[in-house]
């Protein structure tokens, strides 16, 4: 019997504050019933554990579950009901107004504080990225429309990235975050094209450097801001997550600055359907800090007057499915990683990934793939099939 079946057999009805029957009540909203039956239903040994959500939000609900304080069968379940009914929205703690204020106000990506991500979540390891991951290493939304397996999903992004660019063999690419070099080492292979890439990960670059030996590639531990040299084409691929909204333009600049007058650019980024909003709390605390994901207005603004939009191309749904992947990959390895990272970790980790797979569930983030020109594509452009 499992954590969630013997809460549910021991369960019985709560005594509950003020907070916890409103707890209660908005959950009610999605169609989730704590201490309920179902797999997406809350299991809570404490009552208490409820009033972190009203005093902390997502913050003390995300803590709560890496503490152990209370479990759910399936959390992507729980997270897709959760925000389809919009229940983030109606609940603002007073505790994370400082948070939000700061988001707004604060350079939270300028150059020195850039390198904090990948110091905390990037450099976790190769060995663990890799038993999660396709074989390529490739940490972004795969594409699924005509894929069986998450290799083949990420294969058929990387394709559909080099088709939008229209790669030719000898053109010269900058990849702008390449990571541990999926696209750069595709490109090379299947396009007959040079690449530079530019990571703030220091175990990346030293992993791509290696895996990558003898192809025309160059790995730079390097912030975008310092790169000043000219490109055929420009790809960046789950990258600009990090950037940050006061850092849009400067970065939309370096782009316009770096690509050729005839070239074109590929902007891969997960985004909100809000302007306004704050990035998430734990996710920043514990996952990506300084992370803020841009709006469509928020790109277009850092675009303006510098390119010419293309194409805009939408397939959020597909990370849900790429997130499913990653989360069965690793708790089918987990038991190399135990005794080194710990339950607490797991239980972090597992709320990472399946949180966000329910919110691409619902909608509530994006994926969009922009394809950029200078001065637009003569005839106009056509997205490739």
């Amino acid at each position: 019997m499992n954590t969630v079946e013997r809460r549910h057999a021991s369960s019985r009805p709560l005594a509950a504050s003020g907070a916890q029957q409103a707890v209660a009540d908005l959950l009610a909203k999605a169609n989730v019933a704590i201490n309920g039956g179902r797999a997406w239903d809350l299991q809570v040994a404490d009552p208490s554990v409820l009033d972190c959500v009203i005093s902390n939000g997502n913050l003390g609900l995300g803590e709560a579950y890496m503490d152990g304080l209370w479990d759910v069968e399936h959390l992507d379940q729980f997270f897709h009901r959760v925000l389809s009914a919009h229940l983030d929205q109606q609940v603002k703690p007073l505790g994370l107004a400082f948070h939000a204020m700061r988001a707004r106000m604060l350079n939270l990506q300028n150059l020195k504080r850039a390198w904090t991500v990948g110091e905390a979540h990037y450099d976790l390891g190769n060995e663990f990225y890799a038993a999660m991951l396709d074989p390529r290493m490739t940490y972004t939304c795969g594409y699924w429309r005509d894929a069986g397996s998450l290799a083949e999903a990420q294969e058929a992004k990387l394709d559909l990235i080099c088709r939008k660019l229209r790669l030719e063999p000898g053109m010269r690419v900058l990849d702008i975050g390449c990571g541990w070099g999926s696209f750069m080492g595709y490109a090379a292979e299947h396009y007959g094209v040079e690449c530079v890439g530019v990571t703030i990960s220091r175990e990346q670059a030293e992993w791509a450097k290696a895996r990558y030996a003898g192809l025309p590639l160059e790995f730079r531990l390097q912030d975008y801001r310092d790169i000043d040299e000219r490109f055929d084409r420009i790809a960046s691929v789950g990258m600009f997550e990090h950037v940050g909204r006061k850092n849009h333009r400067k970065y939309m600049e370096v782009a316009h600055r770096c690509l050729a007058d005839d070239g074109l650019f590929l902007l891969h980024t997960i985004g909100k359907n809000q302007r306004g909003s704050t990035p998430d709390p734990w996710i920043d605390k514990y996952i990506f800090p300084n992370g803020d994901l841009p709006s469509i207005g928020q790109i277009g603004d850092a675009a303006d007057g510098l390119f010419v939009v293309e194409d805009l191309h939408n397939f959020g749904a597909d990370y849900d499915k790429t997130l499913m992947a990653w989360h069965a990959n690793f708790e089918a390895a987990w038991p190399r990683f135990a005794s080194q990272l710990g339950e607490r970790f797991r239980r972090m980790w597992k709320y990472y990934l399946l949180s966000c797979a329910g919110a691409f569930r619902a909608r509530d983030i994006q994926l969009w793939q922009w394809v950029l020109s200078k001065e637009g594509v003569a005839d106009g452009y056509t997205r490739p099939e």
